[in-house]
């Protein structure tokens, strides 16, 4: 039996964001994640609760990606600590965010009363080159080791190959 594919849904509430993941968290759903929340802080919301009761794990690549969300809204938020919370995380997540050093980046919430809001599906985007995949990959990477550097150890022999490969991907885009 396969597993469903991976989504986000969205929902407004005054001036809160609430983002349901459903699924595996992965480097595909990351990009969608990120352009996500750039376009949501243009609109000058800043913030956000992510719904982590459907969401069965997070790989490498989106645990950077949230943690670099984490510290944009840490360093832009307001003195009352982090405005990015993580509710309902199931404790293999919980303790991945604290094994990489990330989880001051997040307030995390227990309940046991799912959000009641009309969430919306997110559409996925078109179909991403590899190379932006990749690039993406790599700042994901890159995001963990400058936080943490125990992470340096954990991620520098995947982010020195994905800086090669990225680099052999713009050199065959240019052809």
């Amino acid at each position: 039996m396969s597993e469903s594919p991976a989504k986000l849904m969205v929902a407004v509430c005054d001036q809160v964001v609430c983002v349901k993941i459903h699924g595996r968290a992965d480097f595909n759903l990351s990009l969608d994640f990120k352009k996500l929340m750039d376009e949501l802080r243009q609109r000058g919301y800043r913030r956000f609760v992510l719904e982590l009761c459907e969401c069965v794990m997070m790989d490498s690549t989106f645990l950077g990606i949230l943690a670099g969300e984490g510290l944009k809204i840490w360093n832009n938020g307001l003195p009352t600590g982090p405005l990015l919370e993580l509710m309902n995380p199931n404790p293999r997540i919980a303790e991945v965010l604290e094994n990489l050093g990330i989880a001051h980046l997040f307030k995390m919430t227990r309940s046991d009363d799912p959000l009641a809001f009309q969430y919306e599906p997110l559409a996925q985007s078109a179909e991403k080159s590899k190379a932006a995949v990749t690039r993406g990959c790599l700042e994901a990477h890159q995001t963990l080791m400058g936080l943490n550097p125990e992470n340096a150890q954990r991620f520098k022999d995947v982010a020195q190959f994905m800086a090669e490969d990225l680099k052999r991907l713009e050199l065959a885009e240019k052809k």
